[in-house]
């Protein structure tokens, strides 16, 4: 950015809105370690009753 200063009010106003970046942030403030584990209690075993909820068929849909 240039250091000069102009007559022009909207120049002015942006330069002091916008006159110089953000701070940065680091890597380590942007993660979070969540330790993995299954939704529910039974292991990640198929179930076929709660399969739909994941997978979609028209077929299966219409009942065919």
């Amino acid at each position: 950015m240039s250091s000069e200063r102009t007559d022009d009010p909207a120049a002015e106003a942006r330069l002091a809105r916008f006159g110089r970046l953000p701070e940065r942030i680091r890597f380590e403030d942007m993660t979070q370690e969540v330790p993995a584990a299954p939704e529910d209690g039974n292991g990640g075993a198929y179930d076929p009753d709660g399969a739909f909820r994941f997978y979609n068929c028209l077929a299966v849909d219409f009942g065919l």
